[in-house]
Order: structure tokens, then C-alpha cells, then sequence
């Protein structure tokens, strides 16, 4: 494998002036940049930190990269690896990709570069060179919420199909039958099994799946309200809502309410993601929550694990569904919610 001094030897320059180009100094002339790239490339050079096994020096850090630090979802996730990792004897150094695939690499070659002894990396859609250069090394590495295709790293997991199927049979039990999905994007695991789930619910419920019923959104608030625009501007609009994630709820909340609309009078609504406050809404929302805290824990030790050599096997946990008032009657009398059980 070419390492650092091959590159300088083949650019024609010291092994200081290859790492300034590297890491990106302003103090290298533009031909000179041109000529160590084009070395690195034409050896196949990485740098040792992503070369190297993570556990070659010992830190007592791991390093966690999420989706987006702005959704409450990874907020108290984070918050759960923390925890875990503080009662091992570990800190946390955190990224947030933003759900961009550039940014998502930046994150984990600064934490490989940190000499972190284990990541937690929560992948965007994009299977890039750089995580799977990691996977290829061997580092103690762990998916975290979602999965990326082809590649055979250990995963912890919450799995919805069974939520939502209790969610649309709920909302079909309360009388609805046109109902409507703001999907996350296909390119995310996460955003395929929950439209896939939808889906086979409604066949499960002898409900029509209806194309126009499901809008693509992005997991962010702005897509949650232009998905329930359009789903509200159709000749015959949905009688229910379910968006895919807490902060697509969001932005379909204000466009119902910005309509004039009543919850759940006009339409119902309904969140993948349940997020303290739902509670405090009026009506509060039906949601599937996902269990955050265990599934922090669980990552943490999965990781753990893979630091000390033990082996490891992915990990899928069950959501469940929280009735509140949203879809139609209250979910239990003298209750604003019933937690994984439908109304009587």
C-alpha cells in the first residue's frame, strides 16, 4: 500500500509540502496542489487515518455522526449515546451531516483523523468511497437508525412495520378511508421501509393505494408542508394524513392550519416520530415513537463490543404506536394518549 513518502517521491516534493495539500494549507501553489493529487491518485494513496485500524491507539472516544442535529429524533439520540458512552468511560465527539453526503465524510475522515476508538455513523443514502474504504479496513464501526446496501457493518435499529400497520388499521377503524402518506426520501433506508410499511397496511386494511395519496418529502419541515399542499389542492383530497417523520408533521401542521383547517375535524394527521411536543398540542398527535434511549444504549454497546473484539449482531427494535386525539376520538377516556393500544 503507498504511503505518504511514495507520494512525495512521485510528486517530486517533501512529505511536509504532500500533508499541507492534504489537509487543505493555503501555504502550497496551485500547480503544486495539481501534481500531489494527481500522485495520490495514481497510487491509491489514503491517508493513514483512514488506513489504519481505529483501535491502534486507545483515546476513549467514539465518534457519532447523525442525520440532522435540527430533528429532535437525533437530538435525543445523541443525547442517548452520550449517556451510555459517558457510564463506559467514553466521550462523544458528534457530527452533524446535515443528510448531506459530503458533509457526512467530512465528519468521520476529522473523527478517524481525532484517533476516535469507534464511530457511530447514522448514513445518508449515499454509499461513498470514504465509508466504504472504512468498512473495508475493519475499524470497529456501527450503523445507527439506518442501513446503507452492500455493505456488512452491524446495525441498531428500530423497525415501524408493525406501528404503522396499527395506525392505519386505527384510522381505518375511526372511519377513514382516503388516506395519505408524505414519504421520506427513497434513497434512505428509513424512508423506503416506512413507505413500504404504509403500503402493505393499507392492502392489509382492504384499502385502496392510491399513487397520488403518497407524496415524496425529505425528513424536513419545509417538504412536509408542500407534500400536504398538494395532497389538500387534490380533487378529492385525503381524509388522514401521515407524515413520515416528526418535522414532516410539522410543515403539514401549518399548512392545515394556515388552510383554516381543523384537526381532526377537516383532516386527521399522524407523525412517524413522537416528540415531547405532540403533548402539548391541541389536539395532541397520534404518533409512532421509537424507542431513542434503548436504541442509544444499544449502539453504544454494539460498538463497545466491536472495540474489544467480540462479536456482534445487528439489532432491530420494535416501535409502537402512541393514539392521541389528531385522527378522531380521544384515544381513551380521561387519557390524551394509550401507548401500542387503540381505542376501545
Amino acid at each position: 500500500m503507498a504511503g505518504v513518502k511514495d507520494v512525495a517521491r512521485r510528486a517530486g516534493v517533501s512529505v511536509a509540502t504532500v500533508s499541507r495539500v492534504l489537509n487543505d494549507s493555503a501555504r502550497v501553489t496551485a500547480e503544486t496542489r495539481a501534481r500531489v493529487l494527481a500522485a495520490v491518485a495514481e497510487l491509491g494513496y489514503r491517508p493513514n487515518a483512514v488506513a489504519r485500524s481505529l483501535r491502534t491507539d486507545t483515546t476513549r472516544t467514539i465518534g457519532l455522526v447523525i442525520g440532522d442535529i435540527l430533528n429532535p429524533f437525533f437530538t435525543e439520540l445523541a443525547r442517548a449515546v452520550e449517556d451510555e458512552a459517558r457510564g463506559a468511560g467514553y466521550s462523544v465527539v458528534i457530527g452533524n451531516a446535515d443528510e448531506r453526503a459530503d458533509r457526512q465524510d467530512h465528519y468521520v475522515r476529522t473523527l478517524l483523523e481525532q484517533r476516535v476508538d469507534g464511530l457511530l455513523l447514522c448514513p445518508t443514502a449515499e454509499v461513498t468511497p470514504l465509508v466504504r474504504d472504512v468498512v473495508r479496513d475493519g475499524g470497529p464501526l456501527a450503523f445507527l437508525d439506518r442501513t446503507l446496501p452492500g455493505l456488512d457493518v452491524p446495525t441498531v435499529r428500530a423497525d415501524g412495520t408493525a406501528a404503522i400497520g396499527a395506525l392505519v388499521a386505527h384510522l381505518a377503524a375511526l372511519g377513514h378511508r382516503r388516506i395519505a402518506f408524505v414519504s421520506g426520501p427513497a434513497l434512505l433506508s428509513t424512508g423506503r421501509e416506512r413507505t413500504a410499511a404504509f403500503t402493505a397496511a393499507l392492502r392489509a386494511c382492504g384499502l385502496p393505494a392510491r399513487p397520488e395519496y403518497v407524496q415524496a418529502g425529505d425528513f424536513q419541515a419545509a417538504s412536509g408542508r408542500a407534500g400536504a399542499a398538494r395532497l389538500l389542492d387534490l380533487p378529492e383530497p385525503p381524509e388522514a394524513i401521515f407524515a413520515g417523520d416528526n418535522l414532516m408533521a410539522l410543515g403539514a401542521l401549518d399548512e392545515i392550519r394556515a388552510r383554516g383547517l381543523a384537526i381532526p375535524g377537516d383532516v386527521a394527521l399522524a407523525s412517524y416520530d413522537d416528540v415531547p411536543w405532540f403533548t402539548h398540542l391541541d389536539p395532541p398527535i397520534t404518533a409512532i415513537g421509537q424507542p431513542v434511549q434503548e436504541l442509544g444504549r444499544r449502539a453504544v454497546r454494539a460498538l463497545l463490543d466491536r472495540i474489544d473484539g467480540r462479536p456482534v449482531e445487528p439489532v432491530v427494535l420494535d416501535a409502537r404506536l402512541v393514539v392521541r386525539r389528531s385522527c378522531g376520538e380521544p384515544a381513551e377516556q380521561g387519557s390524551d394518549e394509550t401507548e401500542g393500544r387503540l381505542p376501545r
